[in-house]
Formats: C-alpha cells, sequence, structure tokens
C-alpha cells in the first residue's frame, strides 16, 4: 500500500506549464468562440484557460480589441477562396467567395459586430483581400477602384451579417419586424405615396437573395465608378 506523507508537493515536482505564445494564446480564443461565442473572449477568462495572470498576456496581446482582431483573422481561415483559383465569370467568383466570408460571420454570432470595428492583418485577412483583387483585376476593374472597392465589398458584407445576427439573437426580433410590417402597408398614400406603393416590394425578398443582389449592385458600379480625381476611361 501506498503511503502519502499528506504535505503539499513542491512547485519544483509540479508538471511545468506550457511556455505561453501569441499563437497559443490564440488558438485557446478560438477554441472559446467557436464552444461559447466571442464575448465569453476575455483576458481574465483567457489567464484562467491558461493558468496564469491576466499581466502575463499583456506580453503578447495588447488589449481586447487586438485579440479579438486575431481570432477573426484566424477564423477567416476557413473562407472559401476556391472560386478565384477557378475559371468562369469573374463576378460570379468574386460574390462566391464574398459569400463565404459573410457566411462565416454567420456562423459566430459576436464576430460579425466586432468585425464592424475590429481591423485584423494576419496572414488569412491579405489572403483574402489578395484574392478579392486578383479577381477585380481579372475583370479589368482599375487599380485605384479595385482598392477602395474592396473596402466596400467587405464593410457590406460584415454590416449585412452583423444586421442579420443581431436580428436572430433579439429577444423581440419577431415583434420589431411585425411592427415595421405594420407601419409600412398601413402608410397613407396621401402623406407617403411612394411607400404605400411600394410596401410590398419593401418587405420583399430572401436574405440570402438581397445579399447577392447587393453584392451585384457594389461589384457593377465599383467597376464602372472612377475614384475622385481619376481620369474617366474612354
Amino acid at each position: 500500500m501506498t503511503v502519502h506523507s499528506g504535505r503539499p508537493r513542491s512547485r519544483r515536482e509540479r508538471p511545468a506549464k506550457p511556455a505561453l505564445t501569441r499563437a497559443g494564446i490564440v488558438t485557446v480564443a478560438v477554441g472559446i468562440t467557436r464552444a461559447e461565442g466571442l464575448q465569453r473572449v476575455t483576458m481574465r477568462r483567457l489567464a484562467q484557460e491558461l493558468d496564469t495572470g491576466p499581466a502575463s498576456l499583456y506580453v503578447y496581446i495588447r488589449d481586447t480589441a487586438e485579440l479579438h482582431a486575431a481570432v477573426l483573422d484566424e477564423l477567416l481561415g476557413v473562407v472559401d477562396l476556391g472560386p478565384a483559383r477557378q475559371e468562369g465569370d469573374w463576378r460570379e467568383r468574386l460574390e462566391a467567395v464574398l459569400t463565404s466570408y459573410t457566411m462565416v460571420l454567420f456562423e459566430y454570432p459576436g464576430l460579425a459586430q466586432s468585425a464592424l470595428v475590429t481591423h485584423p492583418s494576419g496572414e488569412h485577412y491579405l489572403t483574402l483581400i489578395e484574392a478579392l483583387l486578383a479577381l477585380l483585376d481579372e475583370g479589368g476593374v482599375p487599380p485605384a477602384q479595385a482598392a477602395w472597392g474592396v473596402d466596400l465589398l467587405l464593410q457590406y458584407a460584415t454590416a449585412t451579417a452583423a444586421e442579420q445576427v443581431s436580428r436572430d439573437h433579439a429577444a423581440d426580433a419577431e415583434e420589431e419586424w411585425n411592427a415595421l410590417t405594420r407601419a409600412l402597408r398601413g402608410a397613407s398614400g396621401r402623406t407617403h405615396p411612394h411607400i404605400a406603393a411600394l410596401a410590398g416590394e419593401l418587405l420583399s425578398g430572401e436574405p440570402e437573395h438581397r445579399l447577392s443582389w447587393g453584392f451585384r449592385v457594389l461589384i457593377d458600379g465599383i467597376a464602372r465608378t472612377p475614384t475622385p480625381g481619376a481620369t474617366p476611361s474612354p
């Protein structure tokens, strides 16, 4: 029979903790995001998971905003960039990549809202930007318009995802939608003639169809609209 002395184990006898690294911290943060959502990813929670103090994390991550940007960049690694390397209409392939990006934001509630104010700068984000620029270049879009256009396309995708996720998780979302429906359909033709005439159209369309239509509008506009100061194409 083994006899235990009852004395506490010394620190030297405990297994050594893995050394902290930025990559390791981000990996744990991504795991929490997938399991519980981005709102649970805090420095304090990470410190608990990594068995360390929050102050130790600030050596590798400046603040929560930088942490969320790193998590976003890591999750962008699952965006499907395959269409960028395939053949076919460049507009359709560009829309496919942008739709995949939007679906990633849909999958992780909280990520879309964070992406509105967070600016990732990691490898996955750069790879996404490169793919979008390559497709715009393939379509003959002038460089300046392509550069500004990528920002506009991602803003639209991110804002759409943030709005939809917020609506899906709002306790009174159905009540708000019903109130809007009643207001639009009940608008007076005398005081609001355009709303009265188009109430059905204002409320029509599945979210995926509106998203696709919005991408096509933006892509066509980016291709045809010079940036300020640029010489219009003949």
